[in-house]
């Protein structure tokens, strides 16, 4: 029966009157086969022609598109020690409110009354600045008194001075005179003296001549001496000038001198002052550094130091906030190779941690539980991990991201760009193209540069 051996059966048994050979050599089973692989390739045909969508994908997590609205820590700009806390972690917080308060750990500011003694200071240096300024405006006074005084004086100089030359003028003729006077009185007596030797002038007469002669010559000679004490006054006069104008001119240089000097000192007073308030203004601005305050409002996350009475340094990390802020945004990162075909607006998906979604990435509208965005900005420059980082806000006009985000939260990212046909899609995956650039706008494909 199993035709094993080369003997046949058949002709012994008549298998058409039995129904199992209808069964057995008469089956549709292989037509029906064949007839659906023929209707599946039809359709996996007609799905070749479906559209898909081209996407990019990239993780990403949700952050603030402001920078003074992402999580932030709050520093100490001073040393100090810490003295009591006034919040708990997971408290709300408005802008100005206490965190902590530290006290001081320099010993330059130990001294409780530090500032008081500084203003203190403060208004002794202002004293004494006024102190010089007053004592410039007396020396002012004194160099203008010296200088009103020697005007006078050299002018009374300059007049005694003129007098004497006026007298020295004056006795110069006056020698003159007598000078004539003892010629003619020497004339006449010789004249006389030689007519008595001819006895034609009696003794008397030339006696008289002879007298009057002598009496010239005292005139001149007193004329002569006048002259002298004259010229002698004359140069008195011209060396007290010369003594007024150097006097004068020595009391008011000193006067200057300590006029300068006084300035001087005034200048030196400022610049202490100048450096005392500027201790104030750095003791008072310190003094209200003992209190940290929260820049803004926010909860508080996590205290980065604890306990009381520990010392922390300048800079040192206290606490970190989150500002309590609604605009969110997602911080996602391309590849080099995918960056050309992203620009500012393009629209993005995302599906966030904690929101159940069903996703078709080649249709995203059938997308469900996924959220929409637009791109705001991109880095001119690769991360640290290689990749362009890209933020991306809520896109207005469609469905509103979730309000239960919180910054921090994982973000999956689906770029969507160029509708091709699934043939097209498989073609350019097996062959590793990247997608085609989808231009919003014209709906044209652009080339790559």
């Amino acid at each position: 029966m199993l035709n094993i051996s080369k003997n046949s059966v058949s002709h012994l048994l008549d298998l058409t009157k039995t129904g199992s050979e209808g069964s057995i050599y008469h089956s549709a089973l292989p037509r029906k086969m064949m007839r659906w692989l023929i209707g599946m390739v039809i359709i996996f045909i007609l799905f070749l022609f479906l559209p898909w969508t081209q996407n990019i994908q990239a993780d990403g997590y949700v952050t603030n598109l402001r920078p003074e609205q992402r999580p932030q820590v709050v520093n100490s700009v001073i040393a100090g020690r810490i003295e009591k806390w006034y919040i708990q972690e997971g408290q709300f917080v408005n802008k100005g409110d206490t965190i902590l308060f530290i006290s001081e750990v320099k010993d330059e500011y130990f001294d409780p009354n530090l500032l008081t003694r500084t203003k203190e200071r403060l208004i002794a240096q202002e004293g004494g600045i006024q102190a010089y300024i007053k004592k410039i405006d007396a020396l002012d006074q004194q160099v203008a008194a010296l200088k009103q005084t020697q005007d006078l004086k050299i002018q009374q100089a300059k007049n005694k001075f003129r007098q004497g030359e006026l007298k020295v003028k004056s006795d110069s003729l006056d020698l003159q005179a007598a000078t004539s006077n003892i010629e003619i009185a020497e004339k006449q007596y010789e004249r006389f003296e030689g007519l008595y030797e001819q006895g034609l002038k009696s003794l008397t007469e030339v006696e008289n001549y002879r007298q009057t002669y002598r009496e010239a010559e005292a005139k001149f000679v007193s004329a002569e001496n006048k002259l002298l004490t004259s010229r002698n006054e004359l140069l008195n006069a011209k060396i007290e000038l010369t003594s007024v104008l150097s006097d004068y001119n020595d009391k008011i240089a000193k006067s200057e001198s300590e006029k300068f000097t006084a300035l001087s000192d005034m200048l030196d007073a400022e610049g202490k002052l100048a450096k005392t308030l500027n201790e104030v203004s750095n003791y008072t601005i310190r003094s209200s550094m003992y209190f940290i305050t929260a820049p803004q409002d926010g909860f508080i996350t996590k205290a980065l130091q604890s306990g009381l009475g520990e010392t922390i340094k300048e800079g040192d990390a206290i606490v970190s906030i989150v500002p309590n802020v609604s605009e969110l945004a997602v911080e996602m990162y391309v590849r080099p190779i995918d960056l050309p075909l992203i620009s500012t607006g393009s629209e993005v998906r995302f599906i966030f941690d904690g929101w159940p979604s069903l996703v078709f990435s080649g249709w995203p509208d059938n997308s469900v539980g996924t959220y929409s965005g637009k791109v705001m900005a991109i880095d001119n420059v690769t991360s640290d991990n290689g990749k362009y980082r890209i933020l991306v806000a809520p896109n207005t006009e469609a469905i509103a991201w979730p309000k239960e985000l919180r910054m921090g939260s994982g973000a999956q990212a689906i770029a969507l760009l160029q509708d091709v046909p699934i043939w097209y899609e498989i073609w350019r995956q097996m062959n590793g193209f990247p997608p085609e650039f989808y231009n919003g706008k014209n709906g044209n494909t652009v080339e790559k540069k």
